[in-house]
C-alpha cells in the first residue's frame, strides 16, 4: 500500500469522486444563477411547477454534500502529498504552507468573476493541517469531530438560553450580498470586476462564516487526511469493511438528524437560538449524507474492481478539477449575469440543469483532450511548478 502511494499512479475512485462532485457543485452554481438567485415568473405554470420539483430535488440531494465531498477529498490530497514527501525526506509542511498561498492568488483570479468562491475559505483554512498532521489518528479524529459538531454555534446557542438579551446575528453577509447582486444583474463587465475585489468577497466568505463552513471545513479536511493515513481509497478488505461501517452509520445518523432540521425549528421561539440552530443541525445532516453518498461510491468501485464505466468516464474532468472550476464560473458568469447574454431572468431550474450539464460536457471533453498530450491540467500545472518552486 505504501508502494502505491509513493508512485505517480493515481486512485482512479478518487479523481472520479471529485468530478462528480465538481459536477454536482456545477450544477448547483447554474441553478443558482450563480448567486443571483432570480425565478422567472414569465414562465408557464406546468413548467414552474416541474422547476420546484427540480430545485427541491437537487437542493436536496447536493446542497452542501457536494462542498463537503470537495473538502473531504482536499485534506486526503494533502496527505498524498505530505505522505510521498516524507518518502523522499522532506518536511512538505513549509511546501504546503507556500502551496496555500499561491491557492489564495488563484482564489483572487476566481473570486473577480464569481462572488461564491471557496477557494479562500479553503487558503486560510487549509492551515490548520500543518500543525496537526503529525498527531497520531485518535487524536486527529476527535479534533475533528468537535470541530464538526459546530461547538461554537451550541456555545452561542447556550449562552442565548440564559441571557434573554443575548442576540445572534447571522446575516451581515446581506449588505455585501445586495450590492454584489446589484453589480452582476445590472453592472457592466468592469463593474462586476470592481465590485467583486470587495463586496463580493465579503458576500462570500461572511456567508460561509456564518454558516458553519469555517468549523466544517476544517473537520472535513482532517478526515479526509485520516482516509489517506488509514488507505481507505486503496481496495482491500480492511477498507471494504469500513466503508461498509461509515455506509451503515451515516444512514442510521442521517435520519434523526434530518427530522431534527426540519421538524424543530418551528417549535423555538428565540431567534438567537433558532439562527445557531440552523447552522449546526443542517451542517452534520449534510455531512451524513456526503458520508453515504461517498461510501455507497466508493463500495461500487471497489465492486467492480476499477470501477463501473460511468465512473471511469469523469475522471478526466476530477483530475483537472481546479482548472475546471475557476472556468466553470468564468463561463457561467458570461451566460447568466447582466453585462453577458442576461439569461438569469429567463431560466428556470430545468434549463439552469440542462445549461449547467452543457458546461460540463464541454469541460469533459476539453479536459480529456487536454491530458491526452499533458500530464495536469494547465493551473493544476502552474499550482504544482509554483509549489515547487526553488526559493
Amino acid at each position: 500500500m505504501d508502494k502505491t502511494l509513493q508512485t505517480p499512479h493515481r486512485l482512479g475512485v478518487v479523481d472520479a469522486l471529485r468530478g462528480f462532485a465538481l459536477l454536482a457543485i456545477v450544477l448547483l452554481h447554474n441553478l443558482e444563477h450563480y448567486n443571483i438567485y432570480f425565478i422567472p415568473e414569465s414562465l408557464p405554470s406546468w413548467l414552474q411547477t416541474i422547476d420546484q420539483y427540480v430545485w427541491d430535488a437537487m437542493f436536496f440531494l447536493l446542497a452542501g454534500k457536494a462542498y463537503a465531498t470537495f473538502s473531504l477529498l482536499f485534506g486526503f490530497s494533502f496527505y498524498i502529498q505530505y505522505h510521498n514527501a516524507e518518502k523522499r525526506g522532506i518536511d512538505f509542511r513549509g511546501r504546503f504552507a507556500w502551496r496555500m498561498v499561491l491557492l489564495f492568488l488563484f482564489a483572487q483570479l476566481h473570486a473577480l468573476f464569481y462572488n461564491g468562491d471557496i477557494l479562500l475559505l479553503y487558503s486560510v483554512v487549509g492551515f490548520v493541517l500543518i500543525p496537526v498532521c503529525r498527531l497520531n489518528d485518535k487524536t486527529v479524529f476527535w479534533i475533528a469531530l468537535i470541530l464538526l459538531l459546530q461547538p461554537f454555534e451550541w456555545g452561542r446557542m447556550l449562552y442565548a438560553l440564559f441571557d434573554s438579551n443575548y442576540v445572534i446575528n447571522g446575516t451581515h453577509f446581506i449588505t455585501y450580498a445586495e450590492s454584489a447582486i446589484e453589480a452582476t444583474t445590472h453592472g457592466t463587465f468592469l463593474e462586476v470586476l470592481r465590485n467583486n475585489i470587495w463586496n463580493g468577497q465579503l458576500y462570500s466568505n461572511f456567508w460561509q462564516v456564518e454558516n458553519g463552513r469555517l468549523f466544517q471545513t476544517a473537520a472535513l479536511f482532517m478526515f479526509g487526511m485520516l482516509l489517506g493515513r488509514r488507505k481507505y481509497f486503496i481496495k482491500s478488505n480492511r477498507s471494504t469493511r469500513a466503508w461498509k461501517r461509515i455506509l451503515k452509520m451515516a444512514i442510521l445518523a442521517f435520519i434523526p438528524l434530518n427530522m431534527l432540521r426540519f421538524y424543530v425549528p418551528v417549535y423555538i421561539s428565540n431567534p438567537s437560538i433558532l439562527i445557531s440552530y440552523n447552522v449546526a443541525i443542517p451542517s452534520l445532516a449534510n455531512f451524513t449524507f456526503m458520508a453515504i453518498l461517498v461510501s455507497a461510491f466508493t463500495l461500487l468501485w471497489f465492486n467492480r474492481g476499477e470501477g463501473y464505466k460511468w465512473q471511469r468516464t469523469i475522471i478526466p474532468y476530477g483530475r483537472m478539477s481546479l482548472t475546471n472550476y475557476i472556468s466553470q464560473s468564468i463561463m457561467g458568469v458570461c451566460i447568466y449575469y447582466g453585462f453577458g447574454l442576461g439569461l438569469y431572468n429567463s431560466t428556470g431550474a430545468t434549463a439552469t440543469i440542462l445549461i449547467g450539464l452543457a458546461i460540463f460536457m464541454i469541460q469533459l471533453t476539453f479536459s480529456r483532450y487536454w491530458l491526452s498530450k499533458h500530464k495536469q491540467g494547465p493551473l493544476e500545472y502552474l499550482w504544482r511548478q509554483g509549489t515547487w518552486i526553488k526559493l
